[in-house]
Formats: structure tokens, C-alpha cells, sequence
């Protein structure tokens, strides 16, 4: 199982006490080098423009940011948990796809999903549909975006989306083209697009229901014709190193539940390295082949470099 690193943008507001944003920037730099040179697979930024819950803390923009890190790394591979379908045009995140692939020399993975977080679609003042209708959405879009970067030239006349002769030149780096990750763990809806058209899935639940979710995207694969195997199954964790177990537990955050399925104490990397241990056997047990881990301890480097020493040799 490969081991990729969460990187903080601010969404938890880990720069409440950095009141300087260069300097808030410069710690983000810091750890992408860290994960670039420690062994992690990649690097996963989210797409969000305000933290959750109350407070007016930094939050890095992640296109910018990702093309930024992309001048500072080399060989760690780039990606979103997830850019929000509904933020931008999705022929537009085609071409800005496209060339941050190409700043990256071919290291992008595109992560895409419907969005969720309503009080950010109301300040920035986008609509927020119903879930179904966001979900038809993403459904147009990956197929849109998958066109713009295999096709010479497209027209596409959806119902949420038209683009008329469209040349999208550079298309990317890697061929046949760049990995399209599809992420959420909708059984009758999102993995069938996964099943479609995704090259990466990611489904943030609990081993136990990891291992369930997949079996259905098997499923799925074997209606449409598709080999489940083609398919990166990616999950993502949280990690809480200690000396003991209980010193560990008693730091998950008040905002787990926000954001992770479930009881976050019963399944997270949250304990001594013996715990993580175990718990990274069971992610790996329950079929995934990349882990995508955030830190408590967000904003260190040598946490980083301390995990990856421990867990990636």
C-alpha cells in the first residue's frame, strides 16, 4: 500500500496562530519538500476557500498552491482531495489541469467530486443545488474533462455544460492522458462514474466499510465491462503519533466528525507506532492500494519525515 501526504491549506485552520501568510506558505512549501524527499507517494491538497466552522483563518486557494509546490518538488506526484465540481467551469479545470501537468513534468493526479460544503457555495455565491443534481453535474463534467484531454478537437452539448470546437492544447503529459480520481462513496451514483470513467477512487470511511464500498464498485465494474483491477483504490487517514495510546485519543479533534465517518478514534492512525501499525494493515486489508494521510500534528515537517522514516523506510 503507498502512502501519500494530506497537506494542510487551512481548512481546519491550522494558521489560527501564524499570523504572518508568507510565512503560513512557507511552512506549506516546507512539507511538500519533506514528503517529496521522504518517500511518500503524493500529495493531496483540498479544495476549499474558508475553514470549517466559525473564524476568518488563512485557507490556500489549491490550484495555485499545487502549481506553486510544483516548481518545488520532484518526483512526488500532485493532486486534489477533490477540486468542487461547482467552483469552476469544468472546461477550464480541463486546460488548468492540462498545464499544471505539464509545470509538474507529468506528476498531476485530478481529483474531482460533486462538493458538499454549503455555507462556502453561499459566501462565494455559487448555487448549491440538490445533491442529485450536483451529482448529474459531476457526471457531465468528468466526461467532458476526459474529452478535452483525449480528443483533437470537441464539442460537447450537455445539459449543464456546451463547449463548441475546442482545441486543448497542451493536453498534459501523460498518456493517455492525465488520472481522473472520481471521489465519494455514493453506491448507486458515484462509483458508478468511477466505474465509467475513473482511473483512482476515494472513499473516506472506515476499513470495514472501505472494504463494503469497494465491493460494490466491483460490481459496478463487472455491469459496464470494465476490470475493477484498472482501477487506484485510494482511502485517507489521520494520524495522531504518541507515546501511548491514550495520550493519542485524547487529542482527536472536536472537528473529526465533520469530516470523518464514524468513530475517528476506532479506525484513524491515532496511538504509538505499534497501533498505527495495525491500523495500516487494515486499510491495506480492505483492498486499499494508496492511503492519503493527515497529520495532527499538521504543520511540522519532521513529523512527516518521522512517519515516513517509520512507516515508508
Amino acid at each position: 500500500m503507498k502512502l501519500s501526504l494530506y497537506l494542510p491549506t487551512g481548512t481546519t485552520h491550522e494558521f489560527a496562530r501564524v499570523a504572518d501568510p508568507v510565512a503560513a506558505f512557507e511552512t506549506v512549501r516546507e512539507l511538500a519538500v519533506a514528503a517529496d524527499e521522504s518517500g511518500f507517494h503524493g500529495l493531496y491538497a483540498p479544495d476549499h476557500f474558508i475553514p470549517f466552522g466559525p473564524g476568518a483563518d488563512p485557507v490556500f486557494e489549491v490550484w495555485t498552491t499545487l502549481a506553486a509546490l510544483a516548481t518545488q518538488t520532484r518526483r512526488i506526484r500532485l493532486g486534489q482531495l477533490v477540486t468542487g465540481n461547482g467552483y469552476r467551469n469544468p472546461a477550464l479545470q480541463a486546460k488548468m489541469a492540462s498545464t499544471l501537468d505539464v509545470i509538474s513534468g507529468g506528476r498531476l493526479t485530478f481529483g474531482i467530486g460533486a462538493g458538499w460544503y454549503g455555507d462556502e457555495y453561499t459566501a462565494f455565491g455559487y448555487e448549491f443545488p440538490s445533491g442529485p443534481e450536483r451529482l448529474r453535474q459531476l457526471g457531465e463534467a468528468v466526461r467532458l474533462i476526459r474529452a478535452l484531454w483525449t480528443e483533437p478537437v470537441t464539442t460537447f452539448d450537455g445539459k449543464y455544460y456546451q463547449v463548441r470546437e475546442v482545441v486543448n492544447q497542451p493536453a498534459g503529459v501523460q498518456r493517455p492522458h492525465i488520472p481522473l480520481m472520481i471521489a465519494g462513496g455514493g453506491e448507486q451514483v458515484t462509483l458508478k462514474l468511477v466505474a465509467r470513467y475513473g482511473d483512482l477512487c476515494n472513499v473516506q470511511e472506515p476499513p470495514d466499510e472501505v472494504a463494503r464500498k469497494y465491493a460494490i464498485l466491483a460490481r459496478h465494474c463487472e455491469a459496464v465491462g470494465r476490470d475493477f483491477t484498472e482501477i487506484t483504490k485510494t482511502s485517507t487517514g489521520y494520524c495522531i503519533m504518541a507515546d501511548t495510546d491514550e495520550e493519542a485519543l485524547a487529542a482527536v479533534p472536536p472537528w473529526a466528525p465533520m469530516v470523518f465517518p464514524g468513530d475517528l478514534a476506532e479506525y484513524g492512525l491515532i496511538g504509538t507506532a505499534g497501533t498505527i501499525r495495525k491500523r495500516l494493515a487494515a486499510f491495506e486489508d480492505a483492498g486499499v492500494d494508496e492511503l492519503i494521510v493527515g497529520f495532527h500534528d499538521a504543520l511540522e515537517p519532521a513529523t512527516v519525515r518521522r512517519f515516513a522514516a517509520e512507516f515508508i523506510g
